[in-house]
């Protein structure tokens, strides 16, 4: 069956054209709640690889495009009313933000776990990495193989918008938010320019002298 046949099977226009996606691994312990548009659909099932609608930011993004945890889907389900999927995955790291394994990490009335934060330059020499790979040998369906494909004015246009989001967030969850993506955004400019990381430290040390 066609992609496209395959995304009409949702009913899309009960819920203003998105839908709510159940995601579990393939050991089944639920990983997560997300949200798929017409388009998320799509790309996770041209790609292989989730990919959700962010309510917050308007728009789709592959899971792990950034931190590196994709999902690999190896199955997709629909339920009995056709306006809600299940996902079975294959999760690589974690999937919650907090660093937990799955976002369903506590029983209602315990306290967040959050665990320690790595303030290494560990996770940005991998997105580095990952962002070079995507540059030297494209993936279809990858956010970050676009931006290059698109050129000088897409990337630099959108590091702008991320900058400008860190300026107006009004919550501190969404300033975070906002400076990974903002992060994200300027390490692709830097590929794009052919500029390392590394070189960027030199010379952050080099003032500091």
């Amino acid at each position: 069956m066609s992609v496209e046949k395959l995304i009409e099977q949702v009913d899309w226009e009960k819920n203003g054209g998105i839908v709510p996606v159940v995601v579990q691994d393939t050991k089944g312990e639920v990983l997560t709640l997300a949200y798929m548009d017409r388009e998320a659909l799509k790309r996770t099932l041209q790609t292989g690889y989730a990919h959700y609608y962010s309510r917050s930011q308007g728009r789709v993004r592959m899971k792990g495009e950034i931190s590196g945890n994709t999902q690999k889907v190896r199955e997709i389900r629909i339920d009995c009313d056709n306006d809600a999927l299940l996902l079975i995955v294959e999760q690589r790291g974690v999937a919650c933000h907090t660093g937990n394994y799955s976002c369903f990490y506590r029983k209602l009335g315990e306290p967040e776990k959050v665990l320690p934060m790595d303030y290494s330059l560990t996770i940005l020499r991998e997105l580095e990495e990952l962002i070079k790979k995507r540059k030297e040998n494209p993936v279809e369906g990858s956010y970050t193989s676009r931006l290059f494909k698109a050129g000088r004015e897409r990337i630099y246009k959108k590091f702008g918008e991320e900058a400008v989001e860190v300026l107006v967030a009004e919550t501190r969850e969404g300033l975070i938010y906002e400076t990974a993506d903002m992060l994200y955004h300027l390490l692709v400019l830097l590929a794009y320019n052919g500029v390392s990381l590394g070189e960027v430290m030199a010379e952050l040390r080099r003032r500091r002298k």
